[in-house]
């Protein structure tokens, strides 16, 4: 499947691939490509299968959204990248270094779902299975602020203008498909590709406050790439560059520049 792609920048200039994270979109990027990258790359987000204005239409397994991923890219012009990844987007570029390491010129894992301990993917798939609408954007806004999101409100005005659409009864839901995200879930509990299989220069940027990325994965990428590893700890919850916006980017920047 071709996925809808935003796309930023000159497109004779280097290529930058952003994959995002589960229940989310391409254009959640827009800032960090905006302010700092755009002017130098040509940059691609797709919304992945189930998300955003791509087709929603199963399987929503990983190796599909893969094949997603490189037959958008294929079709764009685009062989080899540097790459982001948040969390599904960060597993998604494991994946693509196993499959076809040639394409990935230097990787970037924002908080990456490496591998979900079990309960911690249930307890997610389970909270996605809840109805969740709002009356309006300020409510959806607050909803977010009430979870303890670090994230500047100006982000989620952004976020809720992209992300909410009208549902025929009146109230706003995000623009993704449920049932996609909720098999995903259980698709994060498998075994990510060995950390061998991933050979091009790595910055590991996570939040070790929310703890999805362990210790173990840390070590394990550590060992694998040497000197190849740039690791970064950042303040404030999963979505690192809304929570830690300045310092997510300023990483980003250095690290791609």
């Amino acid at each position: 499947m071709e996925l809808h792609v935003h796309e930023w920048g000159d497109r004779a200039s280097p290529p930058v691939v952003c994959l995002h994270g589960v229940n989310a979109h391409g254009r959640r990027f827009r800032r960090l490509v905006e302010d700092r990258l755009a002017s130098r790359f040509r940059v691609l987000a797709p919304d992945l299968r189930g998300h955003g204005y791509s087709d929603w239409d199963p399987p929503w397994t990983i190796a599909t959204h893969v094949h997603d991923v490189l037959e958008t890219l294929d079709a764009a012009g685009v062989h080899d990248a540097d790459w982001i990844g948040h969390s599904l987007g960060g597993r998604l570029i494991l994946e693509v270094a196993a499959l076809s390491p040639e394409r990935i010129r230097r990787a970037v894992l924002l908080d990456p779902s490496i591998d979900l301990l079990p309960h911690v993917s249930y307890d997610f798939a389970e909270r996605e299975r809840a109805d969740v609408s709002f009356e309006s954007h300020d409510e959806a806004i607050q909803a977010r602020l009430d979870t303890g999101s670090a994230a500047p409100r100006e982000f989620l005005e952004e976020e809720m203008a992209e992300h909410l659409v009208r549902s025929p009864d009146g109230r706003f839901r995000f623009r993704y498909c449920q049932a996609a995200v909720v098999s995903l879930y259980g698709e994060l509990c498998t075994p990510a590709p060995p950390p061998e299989t991933l050979h091009a220069p790595t910055l590991l940027l996570h939040s070790r406050e929310f703890g999805l990325v362990r210790d173990e994965h840390i070590e394990a990428y550590r060992a694998a790439l040497g000197e190849h590893l740039q690791l970064a700890d950042v303040r404030g919850g999963h979505i690192v560059y809304w929570d830690a916006y300045e310092e997510t980017a300023d990483a980003v920047e250095r690290f791609l520049g």
